[in-house]
């Protein structure tokens, strides 16, 4: 699928044309989304403390190779393609905190608010698996208000973004992004 000189290409197509097994869809897609996607895993990783092995290039890329992995999605657009990339980033993240929990058995561990973990720019360690224990306990009690906090906090979404690919209200997002985060800060101080 090549564009016309001048302008630019449809993300949208590109995706459909990607999830109807034309790979080379996917080569052209990946350099018109992957600043967003370098958000994304900014936003996904502004708890991680620095130094860390895992940077935001490497979760982008480990994203990506998860992404290529599923067979043939229907995407419907680009919000739709990254609410899926956020998804997959926290599912890598969690995995890496679980895997580094478990060769120390807890010892990296720091128990942080929901407050300082939503905090941009924030120096404290995100406890990546206990948020997304929580996020998991929130979605058994409510699945929309747990994907509305995934994507405005994992994924960057704006309300409006948030609101269409949940195809809701902008006023239920943004009642359901309080409700939930009141919910999680409850959970994290339990």
């Amino acid at each position: 699928m090549s564009t016309i000189p001048g302008q630019s290409p449809d993300v949208t197509a590109l995706l459909k044309a990607w999830g109807q097994g034309q790979e080379a869809a996917l080569n052209e897609l990946i350099p018109l989304v992957h600043a967003e996607l370098r958000r994304i895993a900014g936003n996904c990783m502004r708890g991680e403390r620095a130094g860390r092995t895992l940077q935001a290039t490497a979760l982008v890329n480990e994203a990506y190779l998860r992404l290529v992995d599923v067979d043939r999605i229907d995407w419907q657009n680009r919000v739709h393609f990254l609410s899926m990339a956020a998804r997959v980033m926290r599912r890598v993240l969690v995995d890496v905190a679980r895997e580094r929990l478990a060769e120390k058995r807890g010892g990296d561990a720091v128990k942080v608010t929901l407050d300082e973990a939503l905090v941009p720019g924030q120096g404290a360690d995100l406890n990546i698996v206990r948020l997304d224990d929580a996020l998991q306990a929130l979605a058994a009690v409510d699945e929309r208000k747990s994907r509305v906090l995934e994507l405005r906090f994992f994924g960057g979404l704006s309300v409006e973004e948030t609101a269409q690919t949940l195809g809701v209200s902008t006023k239920t997002v943004a009642r359901d992004y309080e409700f939930a985060r009141a919910w999680l800060r409850r959970e994290m101080q339990a």
